[in-house]
């Protein structure tokens, strides 16, 4: 057994012995949980950005922790365990990847079955599964709605988390519904004011958002509202619009 498998179960023995024997850990819920998978969550970021490997490994060692031991209170009241939690993963990431994998879970021929082996393109032997990036993330938003309509999503903003930070909840609301690319119209930092340039790197649009901020401050105004609240328009809107074009 490969040692990521050994140390996976061990990690996974711990976390039962754990809820067992320690009053603190047997005392945790989900709900009394989800304030460190937050936190857990934001260190992990910082530590991607501005820290070691050391520290990365760290984090993602605290992030594993929380999703054990979600995995393990959910089996103790037998609603799932973490092979259910693996095994539904798995299946996904096999769905929404057809340019790796056929159907049934198999490598495409023409890929490596080693994952250290190097990296070769894909033989063109399936004209169904896409062989260029634009083509791979076409498929995945494909794959992705599929699901959401077998869910029964009448919204393409389903389950968008209403609760994620203005920026992310901007960000993940517009590409559900607009291509990567799509070049969207300059807009004027004021109203009746000289349009400004758009920024040409990421480092000049950081300051462009540090400036909105400073201007919402200036004015006693809460920019995270202000952008959350136009982002809820904005899918009211494309709601609207969705809903009319399928009643055509």
């Amino acid at each position: 057994m490969p040692d990521s498998a050994v140390q996976l179960l061990r990690l996974i023995e711990v976390i039962a012995q754990l809820r067992q024997c320690c009053p603190w850990m047997g005392a945790l819920t989900h709900e009394s949980l989800v304030q460190y998978l937050i936190e857990e969550s934001y260190e992990l970021v910082e530590a991607i950005e501005t820290g070691s490997r050391d520290e990365i490994r760290g984090e993602l060692g605290d992030l594993l922790l929380q999703v054990v031991l979600h995995a393990r209170l959910a089996q103790e009241t037998g609603a799932f365990d973490i092979a259910d939690v693996a095994r539904a993963l798995t299946a996904k990431m096999i769905r929404r990847s057809p340019h790796v994998f056929d159907p049934d879970g198999s490598l495409r021929d023409g890929l490596p079955a080693d994952p250290a082996a190097p990296h070769k393109p894909a033989a063109s032997d399936n004209p169904a599964a896409p062989n260029n990036l634009a083509e791979i993330e076409a498929t995945w938003r494909s794959v992705k709605n599929t699901e959401r309509s077998h869910a029964g999503a009448s919204s393409p903003f389903h389950g968008i988390p209403a609760a994620l930070p203005a920026l992310a909840l901007a960000q993940k609301s517009l590409d559900r519904v607009l291509p990567p690319t799509a070049v969207l119209p300059d807009m004027a930092v004021h109203r009746g004011g000289p349009e400004a340039a758009p920024p040409r790197t990421e480092e000049e649009l950081g300051e462009l958002l540090f400036a909105v901020v400073r201007t919402a401050r200036s004015n006693g105004w809460d920019a995270e509202r202000a952008l959350r609240t136009a982002v809820r328009r904005f899918q009211q809107d494309v709601s609207v619009e969705t809903g009319a074009a399928a009643a055509k």
